[in-house]
């Protein structure tokens, strides 16, 4: 876990939330896995992952340790879901594995709730927790249904424009105003995701649009549950880890009653017992995967910035999508390549509105040292 100042959670959430990955669901860097409790901003934040303080370590030795544990549990991650849904047929069962992760989720964070020592505050604000409850379950359960109709690359793609369905929120809820630079950033997001659907529908033979509209609904309960999370921490007081906790149980809760209400929790039981390694076992991986991952991603927001932790889970999920390609035999086109940059750059664009006058001092230092540069430039850009 991360524990972060409250002002520096809002700049850091805001700059690696609309420029990664998370993810996601659980694996991606999605604000409902952050673990954050208000601290005095004097004070040195600890960055703790599963029990270790590393904090202490060098700066260098913290990047590395980092970098390989994203690779390690997100490739792990991504590869075991494709798996999972590839060699089973799991279409009418993925539900049963949403229940499965919500199970192991809940354990995990209440141990770590343990660990810290974090009271739990039951009968406070339970209707809060329902909603985030039902978000979270959609989120992860639309998720996990998209990956049995579509391309997995193309699900990966999907689920890094988070921004879009934020923005759209803002416009039609809140009425809120966004600066050239967002509007520019979700219009190339939008583009290259309208390009890729495109190389999709031309290269697979078995394209449906149900995975779009899956995947489509997950990032909408995502981006809803991030702002909604943001709301009921101000108001109940609570840390994230505590909301994550109740989140998880309740959800169980409402999974677990939609399954048995609608006939599909014992044939789901008995499809997972058939296959249990498949199921069971690879369920288990990946969820614990997808559960510390983000760890390893907030520890790096801590320690090197949003920038360097964008241009690594990018990096990380451009590999994840090249092993698909390369594990699961499926036709390729540059096309791909395209529309995957044309996303990346929207990305970057974003993040660079968030973070513009770092950038800006950044880049003009780098051209007064290469000696391109002698008349110093205002220090934010025009745009």
């Amino acid at each position: 876990m991360v524990k972060l100042p409250i002002s520096q959670m809002k700049r850091e959430e805001v700059a690696v939330m609309h420029g990664q990955t998370v993810l996601p669901q659980h694996a991606s860097a999605s604000v409902s896995h952050m673990h954050i409790y208000s601290t005095d901003s004097k004070q040195l934040a600890d960055v703790l992952i599963c029990g270790f303080n590393l904090s202490t370590l060098p700066r260098n030795t913290m990047f590395t340790i980092c970098v390989i544990g994203i690779f390690i549990v997100y490739v792990s991650y991504g590869a075991l879901q494709e798996t999972i849904f590839h060699k089973n047929d799991m279409r009418t069962h993925s539900t049963y594995l949403t229940l499965y992760q919500f199970a192991i989720y809940s354990l995990l964070s209440y141990f770590e709730l343990w660990a810290v020592g974090v009271p739990l505050k039951s009968r406070v604000g339970l209707r809060f927790y329902c909603l985030l409850a039902f978000l979270t379950l959609g989120t992860i359960a639309f998720s996990n249904a998209s990956v049995s109709y579509l391309n997995y690359p193309t699900q990966v793609i999907f689920k890094s424009c988070k921004m879009i369905p934020v923005l759209i929120g803002g416009v039609l809820v809140h009425k809120k105003g966004y600066t050239f630079l967002e509007i520019a950033a979700v219009l190339l997001m939008t583009s290259g995701l309208i390009c890729f659907t495109m190389v999709d529908v031309t290269v697979q033979p078995s394209f449906t649009a149900i995975g779009l509209i899956l995947v489509s609904l997950a990032l909408c309960c995502d981006g809803a549950l991030g702002n909604f999370q943001e709301l009921v921490m101000r108001k109940l007081k609570c840390s994230n880890t505590e909301i994550l906790f109740y989140s998880y149980m309740i959800g169980f809760c409402f999974m677990f009653s939609g399954l048995l209400l609608t006939g599909m929790l014992v044939p789901s039981i008995r499809y997972f017992a058939e296959h249990p390694m498949e199921t069971y076992g690879y369920g288990l991986v990946f969820s614990v995967c997808g559960y510390f991952g983000v760890h390893f991603v907030l520890c790096l927001v801590h320690s090197h910035g949003a920038l360097t932790a964008v241009t690594v889970t990018t990096f990380r999920k451009a590999v994840s999508i090249v092993l698909s390609f390369i594990l699961f035999e499926k036709p390729f086109s540059m096309g791909y390549v395209w529309s995957g940059l044309l996303v990346v750059l929207g990305l970057y664009l974003n993040l660079y509105h968030k973070n513009r006058q770092s950038w800006n001092r950044f880049i003009v230092h780098q051209f007064q040292k290469l000696g391109l540069l002698k008349t110093p430039l205002p220090t934010i850009l025009p745009l």
